[in-house]
């Protein structure tokens, strides 16, 4: 009966203490997806992965990189032809004969994911699918998709037309720095002005998250029956920016809203580079002992949370200066470290003029003074 006893108080103890211990929000979230991953956008630091590395088809994702290419080309008036919107699946409604930019086009593929606008831009700026293609595939290697190869500009499924999730991830990340890219994919209804005829046509995003997600910013969806339901996203918060990838993922908008969740539990924004430095350097030989140091706001950068406290900064200056020191002049930097990596540098200046006391000139520069001279 004791014994009994015993454990039953020992059990409400062990209960009320792992009610006490708070569950770890750190916790990696379970995703469906057959190939997974979640990076922080500012230095590709990878939070979650699953199968990253693992070749798989891309299905409209690939609209991702045709869409950069069409609007770094400069933008110009496209007549639409038979040969351009001879392509099935998903489309912005597109006719021969109409007349519309360039860059519009780009907003169909990034909004309603259409394939008749991705093949009439791929014609426009190459010729043919084919060549564009090739184009795809060099600025791929340009950029370091390593295990990417694009076959289509629409990402309808062919043959060896192939990327992974890591990739996916870091064209995202070099994506969302072109600003119409971002503004484009992160817009839920876009507005496509047409020259023939003449008009304006109003397209609803694919992507869910937008509305979903807090701090959505942009993403892409795709699919085709072969590549499953792929999605890539993009989202903000406090000043950290999140990309999600997930290939043949049936339930990739809860999964993404999972794996943003969970990023966002363990970043925070390390923002003491904001603070602008203030000192002072002793001079020598000058008009005034010392010279004050001043320097500008830095970039506050994200960290895991467990490494905030072992962020160091490191100031740069000599012990002294000789006279004159003339103000605005760079004399140091001011650098923050993690485990050794440099996360940001800030350059730091002579906060004013310095000149050379008067009493320190040598004897010839004090003759030429005499005599109104400069040596």
């Amino acid at each position: 009966m004791w014994k009994r006893l015993i454990c039953f108080v020992m059990g409400i103890v062990v209960c009320l203490a792992s009610d006490a211990v708070p569950a770890r929000a750190a916790d990696q979230p379970s995703v469906s997806a057959a190939s997974a991953i979640l990076v922080e956008t500012e230095n590709g630091r990878v939070l979650f992965a699953k199968n990253a590395q693992e070749p798989r088809a891309m299905a409209s994702t690939t609209k991702i990189m045709t869409a950069l290419l069409a609007l770094e080309q400069p933008d110009r008036e496209i007549t639409i032809t038979e040969e351009m919107i001879r392509a099935e699946g998903s489309s912005m409604g597109l006719r021969a004969g109409d007349r519309l930019s360039l860059h519009e086009l780009a907003a169909g593929m990034l909004s309603v994911s259409g394939n008749d606008a991705a093949n009439a831009a791929a014609i426009a700026i190459d010729g043919s699918l084919s060549a564009f293609a090739a184009r795809m595939n060099r600025r791929a290697a340009e950029l370091g998709l390593t295990q990417t190869h694009f076959v289509t500009p629409s990402g309808l499924d062919a043959e060896g037309h192939e990327t992974t999730a890591a990739d996916l991830a870091r064209l995202m990340r070099f994506a969302m720095e072109n600003e119409l890219f971002a503004s484009l994919c992160g817009s839920p209804q876009v507005s496509v002005s047409f020259e023939e005829p003449e008009e304006t046509r109003t397209y609803t995003n694919h992507n869910k998250l937008l509305t979903l997600l807090e701090g959505c910013i942009g993403g892409k969806t795709g699919y085709t029956k072969h590549a499953g339901r792929c999605l890539v996203s993009a989202a903000e918060r406090d000043g950290i920016r999140l990309v999600a990838v997930t290939l043949s993922d049936p339930d990739d908008w809860n999964d993404h809203m999972a794996l943003m969740e969970y990023g966002f539990s363990e970043l925070e924004l390390y923002t003491e580079p904001q603070t602008a430095y203030s000192g002072s350097l002793p001079v020598t030989g000058g008009s005034a002992p010392f010279v004050s140091v001043r320097g500008e706001e830095g970039e506050a950068f994200p960290v895991l949370q467990e490494e905030a406290q072992r962020v160091e900064c490191r100031v740069e200056l000599p012990p002294f200066l000789y006279a004159p020191v003339h103000a605005g002049s760079q004399i140091g930097s001011l650098s923050y470290w993690l485990d050794g990596e440099e996360k940001c540098r800030m350059p730091l200046y002579a906060g004013q003029e310095i000149t050379v006391r008067q009493d320190d000139r040598s004897f010839w520069e004090k003759i030429a003074s005499f005599f109104g001279l400069n040596l």
